[in-house]
């Protein structure tokens, strides 16, 4: 969700940055990016870390509230985002929106959308990304088999969870580079997941489409 189909980050990061402040504390820009894709808990030690005088359950709190008024005040899509997911709908293309985001932020969304059959987020997973349990428990929700199905991220964490479930993976550059990994496809923009992109990805082919955006 974060990054990938929203362009949510700006809002974590200011209110990471809020908070710390708040505290006595500074956060950067580059603190931010550090924690894209984390699981919230590890996000929420870090701001402890660096002075943020509150539990973990607070901060999290604190972030979600924060980042559900912005999403609440207009959807911050990414390029392509709306298209690609209406495509896989009206072609009968199940699909799960797998989020490190807690339900509270996750549910929302998803129902703003309504194309989603499946949500999994991530306080309802005992071992969240970079461990492979959300893909394949979104896998199993989906009656799918893992090997049929790709996953889209723009996170090291996302990306190693979904390599780990056995997900076709496919790594998006938003915020962060995404190194080359066996098996790994990179892309630059959703627009370049046609239809036809998503059969050959079903076919088992990795694909390079950073130099077609």
């Amino acid at each position: 969700m974060d990054g990938t189909l929203i362009d949510t980050e700006p809002l974590w990061i200011a209110a990471e940055t809020e908070l710390v402040e708040a505290h006595g504390g500074r956060w950067t820009h580059e603190d931010g990016l550090t924690l894209v894709g984390n699981p919230m808990l590890v996000s929420a030690e870090r701001l402890q870390e660096r002075g943020v005088d509150l539990s973990l359950d607070a901060i999290v709190d604190f972030l979600n509230q924060r980042v559900a008024v912005g999403v609440a005040a207009g959807i911050p899509w990414q390029p392509g985002a709306q298209q690609v997911l209406t495509d896989l709908h009206d072609a009968g293309v199940p699909m799960a929106l797998v989020t490190s985001s807690f339900r509270m932020l996750a549910e929302p969304f998803a129902a703003a959308v309504g194309l989603f059959d499946v949500v999994v987020s991530g306080d309802e997973v005992s071992r969240p990304k970079p461990d492979p349990e959300p893909y394949l428990t979104a896998a199993r929700l989906l009656g799918a088999d893992i090997a049929d199905c790709v996953a889209v991220e723009d996170s090291s964490a996302g990306i190693a969870s979904a390599i780990a479930s056995g997900a076709r993976a496919v790594g998006i550059e938003v915020l962060q580079p995404v190194a080359a990994r066996a098996g790994l496809s990179r892309i630059v923009s959703l627009a370049d997941l046609t239809l036809g992109a998503f059969a050959r990805l079903a076919a088992g082919e990795v694909l390079d489409l950073r130099r077609a955006s």
